[in-house]
């Protein structure tokens, strides 16, 4: 009998409920036929249980009682303080997400000599469970943040209406469709001028980019597109935000038009619907407010800083961060009646290995990622990261009254854009 046709606990003790309700409300010819069932085997085939087992079952009740003596541990410390230190080098992520890259992570680590690997240790991490991983992480007291409030909706820009109103698939297999949205650092007060983070995830992939600038007025959002788009390294197809003023006002209507992006589709989320732009919402709080939380960044140091943090983060979730993709929405039926829907994900891959598997990137970029990839030290990087944090918090606010000159945070001085031809 195959594995997946094997009833699990639960379902054996409903079906075995069932048939000893028939059993003890039967007569006696009946229950000679009861006993010739079992007898032959046809329970034993169903439940996957030995005919005394069954027997014991229908005679001591089918009333499941607490273990008497709890399971040892099966794998010892050297494996759980291996599996701590993959989960630190990838900041935490989930048993899920973790799990199927244990062994990869421990080898890049091994390279770096962050980590021994004996041979021992290496079946240990491939042949892990889940949820033993889970106990490990739980038993080390790392414990997940829960998710901020979200803002409220705004209202339409009539600048809108020539912008198609979508939701882009969540089985979109091609990569280039791009959700964006912006992030604000204003803290508690809205007053004034203060950063944003742009950030663009793609939805087949999960690759992710991001940039700081400071306000949102078009000089700002253009530089940062600019940058991103330069340092994606597959082509973009669709860019998808909300609705926002920011992102549809006549001055980015013309950016778009200009021959080198141009063939990128425009389309929008629909009005109150952030489910629309699930993706990048989802990940506005783990790749953004989980760092930076709600503290208010109004400076161009503090900008400037923030791009150096996300130069390093780039890489860092690109590369070596495992992300869980929705494979399959099973639907949920109560009386005929659907009530909602079940969903399943595949295994965890980073983005890079799922870019890898399309034919979105060439060899030559594929070789050029893998030689980065090959090159970092995630732990490494992780601790880079949260040093430039901690020198983010201890930078000093906007003074009031005094003006901050937001060219000096431009990736692509106005300069040379007015000597390329591309600044109108």
């Amino acid at each position: 009998m195959s594995t997946e046709k094997i009833m699990n606990i639960d379902e054996r003790r409903k079906y075995l409920s069932i048939e000893k309700k028939r059993y003890d409300a039967a007569s006696r010819a009946e229950r000679s036929h009861l006993r010739a069932i079992l007898s032959r085997g046809d329970m034993e085939e169903i439940t996957g249980l030995h005919r005394k087992s069954i027997l014991r079952l229908f005679q001591d009740g089918l009333e499941r009682h607490p273990r008497r003596r709890q399971r040892g541990r099966v794998y010892g410390t050297e494996a759980e303080e291996a599996v701590l230190l993959i989960a630190e080098s990838l900041d935490y992520p989930c048993a899920e997400r973790l799990t199927p890259v244990l062994l990869t992570t421990a080898q890049l680590l091994e390279a770096h000599h962050e980590l021994s690997l004996s041979p021992s240790l290496r079946e240990t991490l491939q042949k892990v469970s889940i949820s033993t991983v889970r106990r490990i992480i739980r038993r080390s007291g790392k414990k997940t943040t829960p998710l901020f409030p979200r803002s409220s909706p705004r209202p339409p820009n009539p600048t809108l209406r020539d912008v198609p109103m979508k939701r882009i698939s969540w089985n979109e297999s091609q990569p280039g469709h791009f959700e964006v949205d912006l992030v604000q650092h204003s803290g508690p007060d809205t007053s004034g001028d203060f950063a944003y983070t742009l950030q663009m995830i793609d939805v087949a992939t999960g690759w992710s980019a991001r940039r700081a600038l400071l306000g949102r007025s078009f000089l700002v959002m253009e530089d940062a597109f600019r940058y991103l788009l330069a340092q994606l390294p597959f082509p973009v197809l669709e860019i998808h935000p909300d609705n926002g003023a920011e992102f549809f006002n006549y001055h980015l209507a013309r950016f778009w038009q200009q021959p080198a992006y141009c063939h990128i589709q425009i389309s929008r989320s629909h009005p109150y619907r952030k489910n629309d732009n699930r993706i990048v919402e989802q990940k506005n709080y783990t790749l953004v407010r989980a760092y930076f939380g709600h503290q208010r960044l109004d400076t161009v140091a503090q900008t400037l800083l923030l791009n150096r943090i996300y130069d390093q983060m780039n890489p860092y979730y690109n590369l070596f961060q495992p992300v869980l993709h929705l494979s399959e929405k099973e639907p949920i039926f109560l009386a005929g009646k659907y009530i909602r829907s079940k969903r399943h994900y595949d295994a965890a891959q980073t983005p890079f290995a799922r870019l890898c598997a399309t034919q979105a990137i060439t060899s030559a970029q594929q070789e050029k990622l893998e030689r980065l990839r090959l090159a970092i030290n995630p732990r490494s990087l992780r601790q880079e990261i949260y040093a430039l944090i901690g020198d983010l918090c201890s930078l000093p606010g906007a003074i009031p009254g005094q003006v901050e000159d937001v060219f000096l945070t431009l990736a692509e001085p106005l300069i040379d854009r007015k000597e390329s031809g591309t600044l109108r």
